[in-house]
Protein backbone atom coordinates (compact mmCIF):
# COMPACT_ATOMS: atom_id res chain seq x y z
CA UNK A 1 0.00 0.00 0.00
CA UNK A 2 1.11 3.27 -0.96
CA UNK A 3 1.47 6.39 1.40
CA UNK A 4 1.80 10.11 0.99
CA UNK A 5 3.82 11.48 3.67
CA UNK A 6 5.70 15.18 4.24
CA UNK A 7 8.67 15.78 6.56
CA UNK A 8 9.88 18.88 8.07
CA UNK A 9 13.64 19.49 9.13
CA UNK A 10 14.89 22.98 10.55
CA UNK A 11 18.98 23.96 11.38
CA UNK A 12 20.36 27.03 12.36
CA UNK A 13 24.03 27.28 10.46
CA UNK A 14 26.78 28.96 11.24
CA UNK A 15 27.13 30.00 7.48
CA UNK A 16 25.79 32.76 5.00
CA UNK A 17 22.79 32.45 2.76
CA UNK A 18 24.95 32.33 -0.14
CA UNK A 19 27.40 29.47 1.21
CA UNK A 20 23.98 27.11 2.16
CA UNK A 21 23.21 27.79 -1.62
CA UNK A 22 26.20 26.48 -2.87
CA UNK A 23 26.43 23.25 -0.40
CA UNK A 24 22.69 22.61 -0.97
CA UNK A 25 21.84 23.49 -4.75
CA UNK A 26 25.14 22.41 -6.25
CA UNK A 27 26.43 19.19 -7.16
CA UNK A 28 30.00 19.43 -5.35
CA UNK A 29 28.29 21.30 -2.78
CA UNK A 30 25.81 18.53 -2.01
CA UNK A 31 28.98 15.59 -2.42
CA UNK A 32 30.41 17.52 0.51
CA UNK A 33 27.76 16.46 3.13
CA UNK A 34 25.07 14.34 1.15
CA UNK A 35 25.01 10.54 0.13
CA UNK A 36 25.87 8.90 -3.30
CA UNK A 37 26.74 11.39 -6.36
CA UNK A 38 24.49 14.65 -6.99
CA UNK A 39 24.26 16.54 -10.51
CA UNK A 40 22.75 19.78 -10.81
CA UNK A 41 21.84 22.00 -13.52
CA UNK A 42 20.96 25.27 -12.49
CA UNK A 43 17.64 26.96 -13.43
CA UNK A 44 13.85 26.34 -12.76
CA UNK A 45 13.04 23.41 -15.45
CA UNK A 46 16.25 21.85 -15.83
CA UNK A 47 17.18 18.13 -15.18
CA UNK A 48 19.62 16.75 -12.63
CA UNK A 49 20.16 12.52 -10.77
CA UNK A 50 21.32 11.49 -7.84
CA UNK A 51 23.38 7.99 -7.81
CA UNK A 52 24.37 5.33 -4.91
CA UNK A 53 24.94 2.16 -5.25
CA UNK A 54 24.22 1.77 -8.98
CA UNK A 55 21.30 2.98 -9.05
CA UNK A 56 20.47 6.56 -10.39
CA UNK A 57 17.16 8.62 -10.34
CA UNK A 58 16.55 11.21 -12.24
CA UNK A 59 15.10 14.98 -11.20
CA UNK A 60 13.57 17.83 -12.04
CA UNK A 61 13.64 21.23 -10.51
CA UNK A 62 10.77 22.99 -9.48
CA UNK A 63 12.38 26.03 -7.22
CA UNK A 64 15.24 27.96 -8.62
CA UNK A 65 15.80 31.39 -6.19
CA UNK A 66 19.20 31.52 -5.36
CA UNK A 67 20.11 32.00 -1.87
CA UNK A 68 16.80 31.63 -1.09
CA UNK A 69 14.98 28.92 -1.89
CA UNK A 70 15.59 25.06 -4.19
CA UNK A 71 12.94 22.12 -4.63
CA UNK A 72 13.50 19.69 -6.90
CA UNK A 73 11.28 16.37 -7.48
CA UNK A 74 12.30 13.11 -8.95
CA UNK A 75 10.66 10.97 -11.51
CA UNK A 76 7.90 8.37 -10.27
CA UNK A 77 8.36 4.67 -10.39
CA UNK A 78 6.38 2.27 -11.91
CA UNK A 79 4.66 1.80 -8.79
CA UNK A 80 4.03 5.22 -8.18
CA UNK A 81 6.42 6.38 -5.82
CA UNK A 82 8.31 9.63 -5.80
CA UNK A 83 10.31 12.18 -3.49
CA UNK A 84 9.89 15.87 -3.62
CA UNK A 85 12.83 18.20 -1.24
CA UNK A 86 12.20 22.08 -0.90
CA UNK A 87 14.95 24.16 1.10
CA UNK A 88 13.79 27.07 2.14
CA UNK A 89 16.97 29.66 2.90
CA UNK A 90 16.83 32.47 5.67
CA UNK A 91 19.34 34.74 6.75
CA UNK A 92 19.68 35.93 10.12
CA UNK A 93 21.86 38.24 12.80
CA UNK A 94 25.80 38.19 12.50
CA UNK A 95 26.19 35.59 9.34
CA UNK A 96 24.30 32.57 10.55
CA UNK A 97 21.41 31.37 8.85
CA UNK A 98 18.28 28.96 8.89
CA UNK A 99 17.45 26.08 6.70
CA UNK A 100 14.22 24.94 6.29
CA UNK A 101 13.97 21.40 4.54
CA UNK A 102 10.90 20.03 3.74
CA UNK A 103 10.33 16.34 2.01
CA UNK A 104 7.50 14.64 1.13
CA UNK A 105 6.19 12.62 -1.58
CA UNK A 106 4.40 8.93 -1.88
CA UNK A 107 6.56 5.40 -0.29
CA UNK A 108 5.70 1.91 -1.52
CA UNK A 109 4.48 -0.56 1.20
CA UNK A 110 6.94 -0.57 3.58
CA UNK A 111 6.55 3.13 3.81
CA UNK A 112 6.92 3.43 7.94
CA UNK A 113 10.21 1.74 7.73
CA UNK A 114 11.53 3.92 5.22
CA UNK A 115 9.50 7.34 7.09
CA UNK A 116 12.01 6.26 10.05
CA UNK A 117 14.56 5.73 7.98
CA UNK A 118 14.33 8.67 6.53
CA UNK A 119 13.90 11.12 9.97
CA UNK A 120 17.10 9.39 11.21
CA UNK A 121 18.85 9.72 8.46
CA UNK A 122 18.28 13.16 8.08
CA UNK A 123 19.31 14.41 11.51
CA UNK A 124 22.61 13.24 10.47
CA UNK A 125 23.44 14.26 7.28
CA UNK A 126 22.23 17.83 8.46
CA UNK A 127 24.46 17.93 11.32
CA UNK A 128 27.68 16.84 8.38
CA UNK A 129 26.03 19.92 6.67
CA UNK A 130 26.64 21.66 9.78
CA UNK A 131 30.19 20.32 10.19
CA UNK A 132 30.94 20.96 6.91
CA UNK A 133 29.76 24.37 6.49
CA UNK A 134 31.94 25.20 10.07
CA UNK A 135 35.37 23.29 9.17
CA UNK A 136 35.61 22.45 5.38
CA UNK A 137 34.02 26.28 4.25
CA UNK A 138 34.41 26.85 0.03
CA UNK A 139 36.16 23.31 -0.37
CA UNK A 140 34.69 20.35 -2.29
CA UNK A 141 34.54 16.76 -0.79
CA UNK A 142 34.86 13.74 -2.64
CA UNK A 143 32.31 11.15 -1.64
CA UNK A 144 33.13 7.53 -1.06
CA UNK A 145 30.52 4.94 -0.10
CA UNK A 146 30.73 1.17 0.74
CA UNK A 147 28.14 -1.53 2.11
CA UNK A 148 27.79 -4.47 4.17
CA UNK A 149 24.41 -5.96 4.36
CA UNK A 150 23.86 -8.36 6.98
CA UNK A 151 26.31 -7.01 9.23
CA UNK A 152 24.76 -7.40 12.86
CA UNK A 153 22.56 -6.14 15.29
CA UNK A 154 23.48 -2.92 15.95
CA UNK A 155 25.42 -3.85 19.33
CA UNK A 156 27.36 -6.06 17.60
CA UNK A 157 27.78 -3.28 14.90
CA UNK A 158 29.14 -0.48 17.20
CA UNK A 159 31.11 -2.35 19.04
CA UNK A 160 33.28 -3.14 16.72
CA UNK A 161 33.38 0.04 14.39
CA UNK A 162 34.17 1.75 17.60
CA UNK A 163 36.85 -0.88 18.80
CA UNK A 164 38.47 -0.58 15.58
CA UNK A 165 39.03 3.41 16.23
CA UNK A 166 40.44 2.43 19.52
CA UNK A 167 37.29 3.93 21.36
CA UNK A 168 36.29 2.27 24.53
CA UNK A 169 34.09 3.23 26.86
CA UNK A 170 30.75 5.45 26.70
CA UNK A 171 31.21 7.36 23.29
CA UNK A 172 31.33 10.95 23.77
CA UNK A 173 31.71 13.54 21.25
CA UNK A 174 35.52 14.62 21.24
CA UNK A 175 36.96 11.54 22.21
CA UNK A 176 40.07 11.31 20.07
CA UNK A 177 39.38 8.35 17.25
CA UNK A 178 42.30 6.85 15.33
CA UNK A 179 42.28 3.98 12.74
CA UNK A 180 44.58 2.67 9.87
CA UNK A 181 42.70 1.38 6.95
CA UNK A 182 45.18 -0.66 4.83
CA UNK A 183 46.44 1.40 1.32
CA UNK A 184 45.10 4.83 2.92
CA UNK A 185 46.50 7.63 5.14
CA UNK A 186 46.69 6.79 9.02
CA UNK A 187 43.35 8.55 10.57
CA UNK A 188 43.85 10.86 13.69
CA UNK A 189 40.35 12.79 14.46
CA UNK A 190 38.13 13.28 16.96
CA UNK A 191 34.40 11.98 17.13
CA UNK A 192 31.80 14.54 16.13
CA UNK A 193 28.59 12.36 15.88
CA UNK A 194 27.76 10.22 18.23
CA UNK A 195 24.11 8.93 18.37
CA UNK A 196 24.04 5.19 18.94
CA UNK A 197 22.66 3.09 18.21
CA UNK A 198 21.68 4.50 14.16
CA UNK A 199 24.95 6.71 13.57
CA UNK A 200 28.57 8.00 14.17
CA UNK A 201 30.90 9.92 13.29
CA UNK A 202 34.61 10.91 13.14
CA UNK A 203 35.96 14.47 11.66
CA UNK A 204 39.65 14.77 10.81
CA UNK A 205 41.58 18.30 9.50
CA UNK A 206 40.55 16.35 5.38
CA UNK A 207 37.67 14.63 6.08
CA UNK A 208 34.18 13.23 7.67
CA UNK A 209 33.39 10.08 8.35
CA UNK A 210 29.88 8.77 8.67
CA UNK A 211 28.57 4.86 9.22
CA UNK A 212 24.77 4.88 9.93
CA UNK A 213 23.28 1.30 10.59
CA UNK A 214 20.28 0.88 8.87
CA UNK A 215 18.07 -1.04 11.74
CA UNK A 216 17.07 -4.57 12.18
CA UNK A 217 13.96 -4.03 9.79
CA UNK A 218 16.14 -3.04 6.55
CA UNK A 219 18.48 -5.85 6.79
CA UNK A 220 20.76 -4.91 9.35
CA UNK A 221 23.23 -2.96 7.10
CA UNK A 222 26.20 -1.06 8.00
CA UNK A 223 26.39 1.75 5.59
CA UNK A 224 29.75 3.88 5.10
CA UNK A 225 29.30 7.55 3.78
CA UNK A 226 32.44 9.84 4.26
CA UNK A 227 33.16 12.94 2.53
CA UNK A 228 37.33 13.86 1.57
CA UNK A 229 38.63 17.08 1.09
CA UNK A 230 42.36 16.42 0.63
CA UNK A 231 43.47 17.03 -2.93
CA UNK A 232 46.09 14.33 -3.13
CA UNK A 233 43.31 11.73 -2.53
CA UNK A 234 42.25 9.04 -4.88
CA UNK A 235 38.84 8.43 -4.33
CA UNK A 236 38.01 5.24 -6.17
CA UNK A 237 41.21 4.07 -4.30
CA UNK A 238 39.65 5.03 -1.37
CA UNK A 239 36.26 3.15 -1.64
CA UNK A 240 37.80 0.32 -2.49
CA UNK A 241 40.01 0.13 0.50
CA UNK A 242 36.79 1.47 2.95
CA UNK A 243 34.62 -1.83 1.32
CA UNK A 244 37.54 -4.12 1.69
CA UNK A 245 38.11 -2.61 5.93
CA UNK A 246 34.03 -3.01 6.08
CA UNK A 247 33.71 -6.59 4.56
CA UNK A 248 36.67 -7.89 6.72
CA UNK A 249 35.48 -6.36 10.12
CA UNK A 250 35.12 -8.90 12.30
CA UNK A 251 31.45 -8.38 14.06
CA UNK A 252 30.16 -10.26 16.66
Amino acid sequence: MRQKFEMHKDIELEATPEQVWEAIATGPGIDSWFMGHTEVTPGEGSRGSFSMAGYTEQTTVTGWEPAKRFAFRSDPGPDGTFMAMEYLIEGRDQGSTVLRLVQSGVLGDNWETEYEAMQAGWTMYLSTLAAYLTHFPGRSGAPVAAFRPGAGDPDQVWAAVTSAFGISGTLAEGTSARLHVDGLPPIDGVVDLACLPTYFGVRTSDALYRFLHSGTDRGNALVLGHHLFADDQDPAQAEQAWQEWVTRLPIG
